[in-house]
């Protein structure tokens, strides 16, 4: 291969298989970084203590919550908020073990905290709606079952909403409990939650907060937000029709009602680590599944559009998720093709370490963001330091995630969501179960050939 023909297929691969997701990933991560660094400031001027706490109302939906519901009924008792301004309800939604006993059993160890039982027969988004009727005080939070509050959580999470009075709702810090992901054992697994609390690190510190800049958060999390009462109230609660009601309240507020949706970045839910890979999956699919669902409830906000694309960030989102989907995924196949299209094998794997080296570059600048805003949390950001190595493992991670949603898109055109869907292990069943079939038909046909002849 001559010099020039070398250089014209350098230039046709860096233009197909690296400019581009350059262009789409790389560089904007680079610009969020700086605006990641404004937030920093804006937060660092909501710093402070109020004198005035007001009546707030807890909703904690409960599902078979039997063994995780005292740890969080605890993290309750031991926040630093006013005991007597709290109004905690736990919402059963048709559970089947002993969480009213665990709820006893809480009522006595904790004096301190008014609790509320309520039982509910027609869903979770009822359960939610139930409650929301039944509550009362200036701010009403959600937090699941099965995670558990930092102390200064609901403190911080009120005093940003009374010194921000433009901020109507808010979505709290969700990672995953660091205690349970040391205590993993097998190399595998705990690798694997590892780097799931380093995404999460990143989706809400990072991801969230900038979306928060332009008032673009997607969904306030349903394991821990926080809403003004004057303003939830004005939605039209939360949708039975769908499986993302924490999504379709969000738009809610900010479609509907024109509200501002933000993130209180120094409030932090602790949640559960993912079991396995089964458990990921059809986590990601639900939540993707959920996204696209709740897109086509609000199709009509001008969505269709073409003018949609610049004026309306769920388009944009839709798009990168969804359009350049099929692209993205060509990319990962086609670095396979190209060694067969005459392409130096050379070229091939250098272009991949440089793809593979923007996607680690674009970690750790978010790495430096989220250890400026970890910083008045020294444990924790302790923890989240002591991680970097996993810089080099989440564009492998995102990987793997990507094609769990991937899945999820596929199998929301071909099936009716709903919540429980078939994990990893299940589809890849029935994948080798068709392909048994398959080999089985043929071998038949051609034993009947083999019979005639």
């Amino acid at each position: 291969m001559t010099v020039i023909e070398y250089f014209k297929s350098s230039i046709v691969f860096w233009m197909a298989w690296v400019i581009i997701p350059l262009i789409m990933e790389i560089l904007p991560g680079v610009f969020n970084f700086f605006i990641l660094i404004k937030r920093r400031f804006m937060v660092r001027k909501l710093k402070g203590k109020e004198s005035f706490y007001p009546e707030i109302t807890l909703i904690i939906p409960v599902y078979n919550s039997e063994s995780s519901l005292r740890a969080c009924i605890k993290s309750i008792a031991e926040s630093n908020y006013d005991k007597s301004k709290l109004f905690i309800m736990l919402v059963n939604n048709q559970g089947k073990d002993d969480s009213f006993g665990v709820f006893q059993q809480c009522q006595k160890e904790f004096p301190e905290l008014t609790m509320n039982w309520m039982n509910a027969k027609q869903g979770k988004s009822k359960a939610l709606n139930l409650a929301l009727f039944n509550s009362y005080g200036k701010y009403i939070i959600h937090i699941d079952s099965d995670g558990v509050l930092h102390k200064d959580a609901i403190r911080n999470m009120v005093n940003q909403f009374e010194k921000n009075k433009k901020v109507d709702c808010l979505t709290g810090v969700v990672l995953t409990n660091p205690k349970m992901i040391d205590e993993t054992s097998g190399f595998f697994l705990r690798l694997l939650r590892k780097t799931e609390f380093f995404e999460y690190c990143q989706a809400f510190l990072a991801g969230r907060n900038f979306e928060a800049e332009f008032n673009s958060i997607y969904t306030l999390s349903g394991a821990f937000s926080a809403f003004r009462k004057s303003t939830i109230l004005k939605t039209k609660l939360y949708n039975t029709d769908t499986v993302c009601e924490d999504t379709h309240v969000t738009f809610q507020v900010r479609s509907n009602l024109k509200k501002k949706v933000s993130i209180c970045t120094n409030a932090f839910f602790f949640v559960d680590p993912i079991e396995d890979l089964n458990q990921l999956y059809t986590q990601r699919q639900r939540w993707q599944r959920g996204e696209l669902e709740v897109s086509h409830m609000f199709s009509d906000r001008g969505l269709g559009r073409a003018s949609g694309f610049i004026n309306n960030f769920v388009v944009r989102l839709l798009m990168y998720d969804h359009t350049f989907a099929f692209p993205r995924m060509i990319w990962y196949f086609a670095l396979i093709c190209l060694t067969f299209m005459n392409y130096p094998m050379k070229l091939v794997i250098v272009s991949l370490v440089l793809i593979f080296g923007f996607y680690t570059l674009s970690a750790f600048i978010y790495y430096l963001n989220i250890c400026s805003f970890l910083k008045d949390y020294h444990d924790l950001k302790k923890y989240y330091q002591r991680k970097w190595y996993l810089i080099f493992f989440l564009p492998l991670f995102n990987f793997l995630v990507f094609w769990f949603r991937f899945a999820g898109i596929i199998n929301s055109i071909n099936s009716s969501l709903v919540w429980k869907t078939k994990n990893l292990t299940e589809e890849k069943q029935i994948f080798v179960n068709i392909v048994k079939g398959d080999i089985a038909f043929f071998e038949k046909i051609l034993g009947k050939k083999q019979k005639k002849t």
